[in-house]
């Protein structure tokens, strides 16, 4: 199944932010454009104001006199017959610089002899399209020019170029500005509000929940997230209670079937019968079963304060002293191989118990004759390896007829005794590997992580 990356949370503001201001940018345009067609006169006298300003880009000074070149791109529009548009630039003192004008269109004009004023405009013909006349004073330097001209249903829509004006400078500009900042002062905001959050999630990636003191801070975050954090804490409070609970538990479970399975074996091998050596065989598989079950669930109670450093090869060649007449007296035989002196920090008892239902393992299931061999490296690793039959481990399997994954039918087999180690590795923060041994036999090695500062070497 594929897993949706989430996404940050600023990003995903910052796009909402972005969403919704569009929108109320083209809201509001619509409502702008609505205003402006709704009024033809004013954008006649924009447009106006929009050719006039452009045209005036073709005037220069020649010394004290003045000069116009009629700019290239308005070519079509001011120097084309029969465009829609025409144009005459004057001085105030009635000589023609430029015109694009017969004797019919002059009539829309002032005459030459007028001292022209700032500015003038009349309606030729109402609505849409726009035709109007009009002119316009402009001063350069010291001199001035009169533009005039006369726009007859606007084919090439100049009207357009006066709205994107309009929208550009009192819309599109203004509204971009306000969203830089409002969007910069969210996303800082989002970011100093979401610091402790970052800091605490980082703090929880290496907390551990069975810890008396495991906690995550609330101070300093916003109310929604600490409310959060609060549950995570109560959470974890929760679960350290049903550890202590079930530690309790555990423990009187093997105080009331440990004493009974004591007696019942006494009772045993008072009776001098080969039935009663088979039953007596077939309790202490029993009360080995009982032992994994009880060490399994206070497995699930430890927490790391019992924590200390621990050379593995000197708890490695213990724990083949200790175990050595039990695995003698199976047929078997057994080494300690240090080639290694690694130390981490770790529970020792754990870890016997560990290496014990490794060892306990090969001996039961590897078959007779098997030579066993403890080993450290410096992964930093702990391995115990068997010459025996080897096996293939099986997929756990779930539905009808079958148990949920991680639980096991048969006690003192494969299973129950290996998830006592991997529950042990896993609360060291390493991990059980188990590999074929070749030519023949099988390979369990306890992986530990490295010490802080130090580089796990390359295998």
């Amino acid at each position: 199944m594929n897993v949706r990356r989430a996404r940050p949370l600023g990003r995903i503001v910052a796009g909402r932010i972005i969403a919704f201001a569009a929108l109320a940018m083209l809201a509001q345009l619509v409502i702008v454009l609505g205003q402006y067609a709704s009024d033809p006169e004013n954008l006649a006298r924009l447009t106006l104001e929009q050719e006039t300003s452009e045209l005036a880009g073709g005037l220069a000074r020649n010394g004290t006199r003045l000069a116009f070149q009629l700019p290239r791109e308005l070519a079509s529009r001011y120097d084309t017959e029969g465009s829609g548009y025409v144009a005459r630039v004057r001085t105030a003192s009635g000589v023609v610089l430029f015109s694009h004008c017969d004797r019919a269109c002059t009539e829309h004009f002032l005459p030459l002899d007028l001292n022209p004023p700032s500015f003038w405009m009349r309606i030729l013909a109402p609505g849409y399209p726009l035709s109007f006349a009009g002119g316009r004073t402009v001063e350069i330097g010291d001199r001035s020019a009169f533009i005039e001209l006369a726009v007859t249903g606007d084919p090439q829509g100049a009207i357009w170029g006066v709205l994107a004006e309009e929208a550009l400078d009192h819309m599109v500009l203004p509204m971009s500005l306000t969203l830089i900042f409002v969007l910069g002062a969210t996303l800082f905001s989002l970011r100093t509000a979401l610091h402790p959050v970052t800091v605490e999630a980082e703090k929880a990636e290496r907390l551990d929940p069975l810890s008396p003191d495991a906690r995550l801070d609330e101070a300093g975050m916003p109310l929604e997230i600490a409310q959060l954090t609060g549950a995570v804490n109560r959470s974890y409070a929760r679960t350290r209670e049903l550890m202590a609970a079930q530690k309790l538990f555990t423990s009187a479970i093997a105080h009331e079937i440990r004493t009974p399975l004591a007696v019942i074996r006494l009772e045993l091998e008072r009776i001098d019968h080969p039935a009663a050596r088979r039953v007596t065989a077939e309790l202490d598989e029993l009360t080995h079963f009982v032992e994994q079950l009880v060490t399994l669930a206070r497995l699930e109670a430890s927490d790391r304060t019992g924590f200390a450093p621990i050379n593995l090869a000197e708890l490695g060649r213990d724990s083949v002293g200790t175990l050595a007449p039990f695995v003698y007296s199976h047929g078997a035989s057994i080494a300690f191989d240090g080639v290694a002196e690694p130390t981490i920090t770790a529970h020792a008892a754990l870890l016997k118990d560990a290496v014990r239902n490794l060892i306990e393992n090969a001996v039961r299931h590897a078959g007779p004759g098997i030579a066993i061999t403890v080993a450290t490296d410096g992964g930093p690793g702990l391995g115990v390896s068997d010459d025996g039959i080897g096996f293939e481990a099986e997929k756990p399997q779930t539905g009808a007829g079958h148990d949920a994954p991680g639980h096991y039918k048969r006690a003192g087999g494969l299973g129950i005794g290996l998830e006592i180690v991997r529950r042990i590795a896993a609360l060291h923060g390493g991990r059980l590997e188990i590999t074929p041994n070749v030519p023949h036999g099988t390979v369990a090695r306890l992986v530990f992580p490295p010490p802080p500062g130090e580089i796990t070497p390359a295998r």
